[in-house]
């Protein structure tokens, strides 16, 4: 018969009574610190949004896949969301911090966000490398979300051009078809809604159809800089069921035709149905499109591009419409600068 191993010859002395409560002790202590790293990397990932680790403060680069991070970013908006119009001195704030970045003054862009409660962040997009400045307003973290939205430039090349999401969420998979057309085309800029379109009181933060918005704000400082813009929207199958697509010029000059063609063509090529505005009568022809018209007003191409639900909720038709839009960006970011803009 096997020995009970409590009569071994060979046992240590047994040690004091203390022994297992300190033992105890010391696992909690270890177990508490555990607990506050992983809330300290949670609260840290939030502030950046999305959940996601992959920011970093300004400076610092940091790996990121950005098509999730924006559907962490945006996940968050509703309807039923708050939504606080800013003020001129904001919108006017955000805008020129902006412009101090695309002039290569980032110290004192950063300087102007900060009292704006804003972060400029660097963040390396994981799936194609490239690097991309983020400015993102630090209350979307917080219980009360001012909604401003988004902007992240490409710092891989000479800014060129920007695609706009003005209706995120509500346009169901805007911000992907977004973020697809950032990845595909060097020197670009993406211009992202903070809200719900519906969100707060009346159309306040409906960005597309108004000019006291940060978005506008910032629309406005790309075009009076002469750079070209893409405007992506989203509209229901039955409210143009012969078509995929509606691409407009909005109310922009002839300097934008030549692209809608090419855009046209591209998407066509593609086996997409296409309603030309410029050709005949389209619904959603982004007429009253705000920041198509202030394009117009500098006499800067814009482009109004209406994707059917079908298009957008399908990947790979998705896809197919980013590498569409991507053959006209390709050409703008070969383009020389107006005169004003700088590299």
């Amino acid at each position: 018969m096997r020995a009970d191993s409590s009569m071994r010859a060979d046992r240590p002395p047994r040690k004091p009574p203390f022994a297992a409560s300190r033992r105890t002790t010391l696992a909690l202590a270890a177990l508490a610190l555990t607990a506050t790293a992983a809330l300290l990397t949670w609260a840290l990932a939030l502030r950046g949004g999305g959940g996601d680790h992959g920011t970093t403060p300004d400076g610092a680069p940091g790996r990121s896949d950005l098509e999730r991070r924006v559907d962490g970013y945006t996940a968050r908006f509703g309807a039923d969301t708050g939504y606080l119009p800013p003020t001129r001195s904001d919108r006017r704030g955000v805008a020129r911090a902006v412009g101090l970045l695309l002039d290569g003054h980032r110290a004192e862009a950063a300087e102007r966000l900060d009292a704006l409660d804003f972060d400029l962040r660097t963040v390396t997009d994981s799936a194609t490398g490239r690097r991309y400045a983020e400015i993102s307003d630090r209350t979307d973290a917080g219980p009360s979300p001012r909604g401003w939205g988004r902007v992240y430039l490409d710092l891989s090349a000479p800014v060129r051009w920007s695609v706009q999401v003005p209706h995120p969420i509500a346009d169901a998979r805007t911000e992907q078809l977004g973020v697809g057309v950032l990845r595909g085309t060097p020197g670009g800029v993406l211009v992202l809604a903070g809200a719900h379109r519906d969100a707060g009181t009346g159309d306040a933060a409906d960005v597309a159809h108004r000019r006291d918005t940060v978005f506008a704000a910032v629309c406005a400082e790309l075009a009076g800089r002469g750079l070209p813009g893409i405007q992506i929207h989203g509209f229901a199958d039955d409210t143009a069921p012969d078509y995929d697509v509606i691409a407009s010029t909005g109310r922009a000059t002839h300097h934008s035709r030549t692209d809608a063609r090419a855009l046209a063509s591209a998407l066509r090529a593609r086996d997409f149905t296409v309603c030309r505005a410029w050709v005949r009568s389209c619904p959603l022809e982004g007429r009253t499109n705000e920041q198509g018209r202030n394009a117009a007003e500098e006499d800067s191409p814009f482009l109004h591009v209406e994707f059917a639900n079908a298009v957008r909720t399908d990947r790979r038709e998705a896809a197919r419409a980013v590498a569409a839009v991507n053959v006209v960006t390709a050409r703008w970011s070969k383009r020389t600068p107006e005169p004003g803009a700088t590299d």
